[in-house]
C-alpha cells in the first residue's frame, strides 16, 4: 500500500527541554525541583501496567514510519518509560486543531532510547510510542485505569495531514 504524507519531519533528539511543552521528564528525588510537576487524574482511577506497540501497527516508508493519526486523553497524564528498544514518538499540543494538510506543521517527533520516561500533559496529542526498527516496543505505562472512555482520536490522514517522520540513519540517543 501507497500512503501520501503533507510533509516529512525529522525526529528530534529527546530531553527534557525539548519535551517541555508536552509534559515533562522524571528527574532524582534528590534535585530540589522533585515534585512541582505532578501526575492528575480526573476520576482518580492511575493504573500501572505494561504496554506495547508492534511494528505492524503503522506504515513504514524509505525513511521511517507513516504517523496518520493522534489520540489524546483530557482526564489525565500519561506516563511512559521504554523498555526493550529505540522508539519515536509524535506529539502536538493539547490545543492543536487539524483540518487541513498545514496542519501537518503542528506535529513534533523526538526519539526515544530504552529507559527513557516521559509524562504527557493532559490533553497532548500523541502517536506511539512506535519501535523503529524492532518487532515491538515495550513500555512501562501509567494512565487512568478507564482511558477508552476518554480517548480522543484525530485521523490526520483523512484531512491530509499525516506525515511520515524520518528515523532512517537516526540515533535514538
Amino acid at each position: 500500500m501507497v500512503f501520501e504524507f503533507a510533509r516529512t519531519i525529522e525526529a528530534e533528539k529527546f530531553d527534557a527541554a525539548r519535551w517541555e511543552p508536552y509534559g515533562w521528564v522524571p528527574i532524582p528525588d534528590t534535585d530540589p525541583r522533585d515534585g512541582r510537576s505532578t501526575l492528575f487524574f480526573e476520576w482518580g482511577d492511575a493504573h500501572l501496567n505494561l504496554i506495547g506497540h508492534d511494528a505492524g501497527e503503522v506504515p513504514h516508508t524509505a525513511a521511517g514510519l507513516g504517523c496518520e493519526m493522534l489520540f489524546r486523553h483530557r482526564t489525565h497524564t500519561q506516563a511512559l518509560m521504554v523498555l526493550n528498544c529505540p522508539a519515536v514518538v509524535v506529539v502536538a499540543a493539547a490545543d492543536a486543531t487539524f483540518g487541513s494538510p498545514q496542519d501537518a506543521a503542528k506535529l513534533r517527533a523526538f526519539l526515544l532510547r530504552p529507559l527513557d520516561a516521559f509524562v504527557l500533559h493532559r490533553g497532548i496529542w500523541h502517536w506511539g510510542p512506535f519501535p523503529i526498527d524492532a518487532p515491538r516496543v515495550d513500555m512501562l505505562n501509567v494512565q487512568g485505569r478507564r482511558y477508552a472512555e476518554d480517548n480522543d482520536c484525530c485521523r490526520l490522514g483523512e484531512v491530509g495531514a499525516g506525515v511520515e517522520v524520518r528515523t532512517n540513519g537516526a540515533p535514538a540517543h
